[in-house]
């Protein structure tokens, strides 16, 4: 169920906010908790609007006036609306730098296969060093502990 849908009647909303019925209507006339509709004009409550009357409870309960109430929330709903509208900002500006001609470097992989990087990136390259000794090359290819002392002396 999404949490925008409204489903609950006045009534039901009402006992899951632990409200009464009748400090949801007066909500819903001074535009602190405005419900849904239907086509009949009954009230009908989301799951977030039950969240917000909870708000709502919780807020009044610690002494805060109602219209302070009502602008916190209008708050809480343009910083959600704002942040929505960065996440989209910033998921095009990511697309279109991914995109715009001149701006991938393509580069060698380590097992030598073309790779794509974004602009300022690179590949991070390889600084180990392997030492190799013959003497050491056939130590290690006989087995057994012995072999392994010998190498070691």
């Amino acid at each position: 169920m999404d949490a925008d849908s409204p489903v609950f009647a006045i009534a039901v909303a009402a006992e899951l906010a632990g409200m009464h019925p009748q400090t949801l209507r007066q909500y819903d006339r001074i535009g602190l908790v405005v419900p849904g509709r239907t086509r009949g004009g009954s009230r009908r409550y989301s799951m977030r609007d039950i969240e917000q009357l909870r708000e709502v409870a919780q807020l009044s309960s610690e002494g805060m006036s109602l219209p302070a109430i009502a602008r916190l929330l209008d708050l809480e709903d343009e910083v959600r609306m704002l942040r929505r509208r960065v996440n989209e900002l910033e998921g095009a500006l990511r697309a279109e730098r991914e995109n715009r001609p001149g701006v991938r470097v393509f580069a060698a992989g380590a097992s030598g296969q073309v790779v794509t990087l974004p602009s300022g990136r690179r590949i991070r390259r390889s600084t180990e060093v392997v030492l190799w000794h013959p003497r050491h090359a056939a130590v290690a290819d006989r087995t057994g502990e012995a072999a392994a002392s010998d190498s070691r002396r």
